[in-house]
């Protein structure tokens, strides 16, 4: 596995917004929670889900700037244990998952997208699939400032190219319609955690990871929260599997953040709340079509625990351009991904057919903590 000092996996801010919309359909969030969080017009004329169903992709922004381009505070980021803007800060969405919401009440499923998959980035030739915004953002960045415009005109305008460009992409890798999309940047990750107060976590085993991801923590079921639930989601030196590691662990975070707005009583704290909306006006950008009182319906289904995640299938590791890289069969995973989200009707008393998949790809979380919900994860 590569051991480059990157951001890691964030996107259960995203699916917990999604939570919100589900559980409080009132005025309050009717007027402020869907008109204040940001919109982008990047899927704006795309194709849409024909069936009744619904594909929510969920971006987590590997940037240490904020959504106007202006740097996040040193401290801030010496807090979270990485590096700043000029010396790491690119725009690869080291985060992409892909939520399939069935019509008519049937399981949810998640499919994670490796961001090494080295893949047709749409525009740019064969690269790594996190790198698809980052070259659009930077090539439209850059006409930008040619013509003289200036921030935070230019980042938003920079940023909806890359956007534009990542959902080409995986909509052409997938073979899949996006319905809608939600991103994320860095500091709303650690905005999540701290708002929602601490999410209950499972390790297999005992991990110290000082050094790089700060990552010390005992084996067993254990609650996390501001820092620490950063760390749990980052780490990937000295785990069997690195990246892949590491996206269990995103979604055991998930299933975590899922958990607790089902059990906790979330929505009957105020502070908690307000303080969950605060960090969606603040850190996350949805689509401009997104009726998120209308999605109420199909959300309720994820705080019901209602969803399993799955990963894509790599077939080896390799190295192109001079980088590590993830080898797929994008037959393969074309087929992975119709397997899980259209699966085909089977006669009674048939077998039920799985997607094809490979043992990268099938590597399972674990096996719950009894009577938590919580997986144990590497």
């Amino acid at each position: 596995m590569r051991a480059s000092k990157k951001w890691p996996k964030r996107l259960a801010i995203a699916l917990s917004i999604s939570i919100v919309f589900a559980s409080a359909g009132t005025y309050f969030f009717n007027k402020t929670a869907s008109t204040a969080i940001p919109r982008s017009k990047a899927l704006d004329g795309a194709k849409q889900s024909s069936d009744g169903g619904t594909n929510i992709l969920l971006l987590g922004l590997d940037s240490r700037r904020d959504n106007n381009g202006g740097n996040l505070p040193r401290a801030l980021l010496d807090l979270m244990h990485v590096g700043s803007s000029s010396a790491i800060g690119g725009y690869n969405t080291n985060t992409m998952i892909l939520i399939h919401i069935p019509a008519g009440g049937k399981k949810a499923v998640a499919v994670s997208i490796p961001r090494d998959d080295y893949v047709a980035v749409h525009g740019y030739g064969n690269k790594k699939i996190k790198e698809a915004y980052g070259y659009a953002k930077y090539s439209e960045d850059s006409r930008l400032y040619k013509l003289g415009v200036q921030n935070p005109d230019r980042e938003h305008q920079a940023r909806e190219a890359g956007r534009t460009s990542t959902i080409k992409t995986i909509t052409a890798l997938l073979d899949v319609p996006i319905d809608h999309f939600a991103e994320v940047n860095l500091v709303g990750f650690y905005d999540l955690a701290n708002a929602l107060g601490g999410i209950q976590v499972c390790l297999k085993n005992a991990v110290n990871d000082k050094q790089y991801s700060g990552a010390v923590f005992p084996a067993g079921l254990q609650t996390i929260s501001g820092v620490d639930a950063l760390k749990f989601v980052r780490q990937r030196h000295g785990l069997p599997n690195g990246d892949l590691d590491r996206t269990h662990r995103q979604q055991a975070f998930i299933t975590g953040v899922i958990t607790k707005f089902r059990t906790q009583g979330i929505f009957a704290d105020l502070s908690k709340l307000s303080g969950l909306l605060n960090v969606a006006k603040k850190d996350v950008v949805i689509d401009s079509g997104w009726d998120v009182l209308g999605f109420l319906p199909k959300a309720k289904a994820l705080t019901g625990g209602n969803i399993t995640f799955h990963t894509l299938p790599i077939e080896s590791y390799g190295f192109r351009d001079s980088q590590s890289v993830n080898v797929i069969d994008e037959v393969k995973v074309k087929k992975f991904v119709q397997d899980l989200f259209y699966p085909t009707p089977v006669p009674k008393g048939s077998p039920t057919p799985s997607p094809t998949t490979t043992k990268a790809a099938n590597q399972a979380n674990g096996k719950a903590v009894s009577g938590s919900g919580i997986p144990c994860v590497n």
